[in-house]
């Protein structure tokens, strides 16, 4: 636990992560609320479906685009461009009656503007804390970020239940923006400058360590996309056991993710701890009770941060300083096009199989996850007494004949 405190001493690191998290809270609160909304109104769950799907399409197109336009303009006006944007379409979906296919436009628009704050902090990171920090940095972030998926939900469903779902989606909007102008106005941004990438919009994908991370990334997000949809359909919508079990999960991730932060990364590290994922899914499987399932899930979340933590540490090491933003886009839209297609081949599993189907569907998908980074493995890097941090752009300095 010293790395973690002597990280939190260094300065700007506690506030950039707190704000950060408070920008990206909406990310476990929109969804739900969308859903809740869309359905009251519509009385349709295929409706609500529909703008969810809409709003993943617009996240995942823009993720890299938006990215790596915070090389050209500079992080402060694309974050400050697509919030804007974004609280506005959000708040529309919440106070504007509307038919189904125009909930879809704006929906899609919500997602094409969505703040790439993401991208933006693991960009700055680096530039935050010495190298020999990096490593836990990203493994505290990536421990820190479940308080989302366990608040959030939380917040979304009551505020929905006993105030109204209007109220749910203007709160999630409020956290936009609340947390995104403490994050816009947070010192460091003013201190980095990513340089414009001198590379071809999505030539960052040919570098192999870039694909894995975003191979890999999309196959566990799929995997626990699978696990919540499986959940929820063993305990049902009524009582709280569903959201104790999703909870218990997550706080196997932050274990996990505090507990294997320090460990230096090898090319064996991804494998081993989406072995680890893989393996309390399978047990999942067994048995489909409250205790059971708790075990399963606790154990397969320790695995979770952990690997996320390698993904965000093997990319950083593996491009140049100006192409982070955008390799981290496209990690994060290979994630959440593996939510989308995790929960709708979950769905299909356990209405043929019931929620067996699913926790098969999230087991094969990890197992999966696990093969790729052992096969290739070679193309991981070994930071074992390395710096993870980006590879400096260089130009080339004009000299003058004498």
């Amino acid at each position: 636990m010293k790395s973690y405190i002597d990280l939190l001493r260094t300065p700007g690191v506690g506030r950039i992560i707190a704000a950060q998290l408070t920008a990206r809270f909406p990310s476990g609160m929109l969804s739900l609320a969308f859903l809740i909304h869309i359905h009251h109104l519509q009385g349709s769950y295929g409706a609500a479906g529909l703008v969810l799907a809409a709003t993943s399409v617009g996240q995942a197109l823009a993720g890299p685009l938006t990215s790596r336009w915070m090389g050209i303009w500079g992080m402060r006006r694309v974050l400050i461009l697509t919030m804007s944007v974004c609280a506005v379409a959000i708040c529309t979906i919440a106070l504007v009656p509307m038919t189904v296919p125009l909930y879809m436009v704006v929906g899609l628009i919500a997602g094409l503007s969505y703040p790439p704050v993401q991208p933006a902090v693991r960009t700055i990171y680096p530039k935050m804390v010495n190298s020999s920090q990096l490593t836990p940095l990203f493994s505290l972030d990536a421990s820190a970020q479940e308080i989302i998926w366990i608040a959030g939900p939380v917040i979304t469903t009551f505020l929905a239940v006993q105030v109204s779902s209007t109220v749910a989606i203007l709160v999630a909007a409020a956290f936009l923006v609340g947390g995104g102008i403490w994050f816009i106005s947070s010192p460091e941004l003013g201190r980095v400058r990513i340089p414009r990438s001198r590379r071809a919009f999505g030539a960052v994908l040919s570098r192999p360590t870039v694909l894995l991370a975003t191979v890999v990334g999309f196959l566990l997000v799929g995997s626990c996309a699978a696990v919540e949809a499986s959940v929820v359909s063993v305990f049902g919508q009524e009582g709280p056991q569903a959201g104790l079990v999703l909870a218990i999960w997550a706080f196997g991730s932050i274990i996990g993710g505090l507990s294997l932060g320090h460990v230096p990364i090898s090319p064996w590290a991804l494998a081993r701890r989406m072995f680890l994922v893989f393996v309390g899914l399978s047990l999942a499987m067994l048995f489909l009770n409250f205790w059971w399932l708790s075990f399963a899930l606790l154990i397969a979340g320790v695995g979770i941060a952990p690997a996320l933590a390698v993904i965000f540490a093997i990319v950083s090491s593996s491009v140049k300083f100006s192409d982070t933003a955008e390799a981290y886009g496209w990690v994060g839209t290979g994630q959440l096009i593996g939510a989308a297609l995790g929960s709708a081949v979950a769905g299909f599993l356990i209405d043929a199989n019931g929620a067996t189907g699913g926790f098969v569907a999230a087991a094969c998908l990890a197992l999966v996850g696990f093969i790729i980074p052992t096969v290739f493995r070679r193309h991981l890097p070994d930071l074992r007494g390395r710096d993870a941090s980006p590879i400096p752009d260089t130009e080339p300095i004009p000299v003058q004949p004498s």
